[in-house]
């Protein structure tokens, strides 16, 4: 009896043995979300976005204050009704599909309509689009193992500004596909850059000079095609397009970026550790048992597909892409997995603040109600910040 007591009592050691190697190992896997400096990042853009996105929903034609605003930003009525919640996300039809609803929605004070129909969509977008094109940027880093690569370099935004300013002055009755006309030109241009790049396999140093190559003919083609605008407002719209602005934007830019951006994150978070490894070199990647070209290629496809989701909605905005990776790594270090999570909110934080910029610039300079294009104000900004980090580093380029 006391033998067979034994063997339980070892058997339970045994089950409780590993129980606790599971809890442990799943800790591990993500305990990294929890570190410190990640955290401190985290919550820092939080707040920049929350400070930002009350400024964007306080002002505009229809004035009110900033206790109004967020009043009506976290109005129950909404809030607490799936109903209206799955209007705005999915939109009326849809919602109706979904819950079955064939009633009239309950009426919404004019300050939550505001908010809710015009100010926040435009909040929600530069949150989107800068957690695409930072993702897309930090992606484009590893894959070349350059610090200087970005969807610009690579040729994404020059083939999408090209096919939105052939559609706008050559076939302008497309106009309404616009967002994924410039997603597809973004799309065909990588491929073109991939194409050049590759012999036997392709290898970052080509892939920089070919998407700098393409870039340059789809610049001077860009360039060309303004000669041939005669209407001032569609020079005007593919300005506004090719410098990257957030004015208009509306729900269905929230629908349209929304699931491939979520899409995106996920790809990216999950190949995290495919670009750590890619970052110690090809050789140590290879005896490690990685396909090389096909994790290049994937995953170069998942930075495609989010400064595509981005360009789709707000046009080419530069210098998103190229910085907050940087920025990101300097507060972070260089592990992909908090580097990714980083991004997710330290891009949308410098999105939201710049269209505020973006906004109120003009306004505040010459007492003007215009509105700048956001691109021009992240320009403003990433110039000076990557000439800051050039004269920091001893070595810039390389990763």
């Amino acid at each position: 009896m006391s033998g067979e007591g034994s063997t339980v009592g070892g058997g339970g050691s045994s089950v409780d043995g590993e129980t606790s190697r599971r809890r442990s190992t799943d800790r591990s896997r993500v305990g990294w979300l929890f570190d410190a400096k990640l955290v401190a990042v985290a919550l820092s853009s939080l707040a920049v976005i929350v400070a930002a996105g009350l400024v964007q929903v306080s002002f505009g034609a229809y004035s009110m204050t900033v206790g109004q605003a967020w009043r009506a930003v976290l109005d129950p009525a909404v809030l607490f009704d799936p109903r209206w919640l799955l209007n705005f996300l999915l939109g009326e039809e849809l919602m109706r599909t979904v819950t079955g609803f064939r009633g009239e929605l309950p009426e919404l004070a004019r300050e939550t309509l505001i908010v809710w129909n015009i100010r926040l969509p435009r909040v929600l977008v530069g949150v989107i689009v800068g957690a695409n094109l930072a993702i897309s940027g930090a992606i484009f880093q590893a894959v070349t193992r350059n610090e200087l690569a970005s969807p610009f370099i690579l040729g994404v935004s020059s083939g999408a500004g090209l096919t939105i300013l052939l559609t706008l002055v050559v076939f302008g009755s497309l106009s309404a596909f616009l967002p994924l006309i410039a997603a597809l030109g973004g799309s065909v241009a990588f491929l073109v850059v991939y194409a050049i790049a590759w012999k036997n396999g392709t290898s970052p140093v080509r892939l920089v000079l070919a998407g700098v190559i393409v870039g340059t003919v789809f610049g001077s083609l860009q360039t060309a095609l303004f000669f041939f605008a005669d209407d001032i407002g569609v020079v005007q719209s593919a300005i506004a397009w090719t410098t990257g602005s957030l004015t208009g934007t509306d729900w269905e830019q929230v629908r349209l970026a929304l699931p491939w951006t979520l899409v995106a994150v996920a790809l990216s978070i999950a190949g995290s550790r495919q670009l750590n490894l890619l970052l110690l070199g090809e050789g140590t990647a290879k005896s490690l048992g990685m396909s090389i070209e096909k994790v290049r290629f994937a995953l170069s496809g998942v930075a495609v597909l989010a400064a595509a989701a981005s360009i789709a909605v707000a046009g080419i905005v530069g210098f998103v892409g190229l910085i907050v990776p940087h920025m990101v790594r300097n507060l972070v270090g260089t592990d992909y997995k908090r580097l990714v999570v980083g991004c997710l909110f330290v891009g949308p934080a410098l999105m939201v603040g710049a269209d505020v910029g973006a906004r109120l610039g003009m306004n505040v300079i010459a007492g003007t109600d215009a509105q700048i294009p956001v691109g021009i104000v992240t320009g403003l900004v990433g110039g000076p910040y990557f000439l800051y980090l050039m004269r920091k580093q001893q070595h810039m380029g390389e990763i």
